[in-house]
């Protein structure tokens, strides 16, 4: 590892030094003076270790180390880049909880919206820290989502504020764990182009029928059928915005890489945004004041669902 200056991972004091030239290794040692690069621990070996650590061996040296210095003396010793990479010694309990938080980290995705970088994909960090450490699978996560998505599109058609409610906590609270699958997929390389497809057919089944719901629900209070022509235009947006991600997302990572956000309006804010529109019906009801929140909520998604398509058709067009 050559980024010694910015690797705030690797433990100075401890780590093993590296004297690199021209890709071979030079010397090797915890103690040396002059060195340009850390080693990781990781050594791809032939079978000439084996005489090499015999002849460390015979001047006190036992350790891989000793052997490589031996083969490093020889020319017969070749250093490997892993570039922006990265690596941890763990030998005590600090360093295993640092580690934990960088491989956590690096589960947020290029393609998380505003809601979910910044409220969802925290909270279900931190669910998947310990599911992980359970024998659930990324499917299973993925149908819990959306299961508990049906049930409180299932609590909309009912009707009822009680009903409107716990409808809406359930369906922010599907969006959280919808986080976890991929999470403890990657965490557990059980990544699947199936449970990616899987994933993405529930979570269309659950936006139609969270949409469904709400637009039954509203349409249900007046019968104005102007009600039911917004639901359907938010439907509509909702199922384009999952169709243009697919080519916006791939242009998207390939100008900014690996690294970094860009911006993207999609499921995230759309569910996020019935939770809203559900919730502050509460403080409404007790002001006494009459404002048909749900219709606002369909309004809302019809409005920015497409707005966000047309923009995504815009930023490709642009792009060629």
């Amino acid at each position: 590892d050559y980024n010694r200056k910015t690797n705030n991972l690797a433990d100075a004091s401890v780590a093993t030094k590296v004297l690199v030239k021209d890709n071979r290794i030079l010397y090797i040692g915890k103690s040396i003076k002059k060195y340009n690069a850390y080693d990781t621990g990781i050594f791809l070996c032939s079978p000439a270790i084996f005489s090499a650590i015999e002849e460390s061996s015979g001047n006190g040296d036992t350790s891989l180390s000793g052997g490589i210095r031996v083969l490093a003396k020889k020319g017969r010793a070749k250093a490997l880049d892993i570039k922006d990479d990265f690596w941890i010694d763990v030998d005590y309990k600090k360093a295993f909880k640092k580690a934990e938080g960088k491989i956590l980290s690096t589960l947020e995705k290029p393609s998380d919206g505003p809601i979910s970088r910044h409220l969802n994909r925290p909270i279900s960090i931190r669910l998947s820290k310990y599911l992980v450490k359970t024998n659930i699978t990324p499917n299973l996560i993925s149908l819990i989502s959306f299961i508990l998505c049906c049930i409180g599109a299932s609590l909309f058609f009912l009707g009822g504020y009680a009903n409107l409610v716990i409808g809406g906590l359930l369906t922010q609270l599907s969006s959280i764990i919808d986080g976890c699958d991929g999470e403890i997929a990657r965490l557990k390389f059980q990544e699947t182009e199936f449970g990616a497809w899987l994933d993405a057919v529930l979570d269309r089944y659950a936006d139609a029928s969270l949409l469904f719901g709400l637009t039954y629900y509203v349409y249900s209070l007046s019968g104005n059928i102007l009600y039911l022509f917004i639901g359907f235009i938010a439907i509509i947006g909702a199922f384009m915005n999952s169709y243009t991600a697919d080519k916006y997302d791939t242009l998207m990572k390939k100008k900014i890489g690996s690294n970094g956000h860009y911006f993207r309006i999609g499921r995230d804010v759309r569910i996020f945004i019935i939770f809203i529109f559900t919730i502050l019906t509460i403080p409404l009801l007790f002001s006494g004041k009459i404002i048909n929140l749900p219709f606002l909520a369909i309004l809302s998604i019809a409005i920015l669902a497409n707005a966000e398509n047309i923009r995504r058709i815009v930023v490709l067009y642009k792009n060629g």
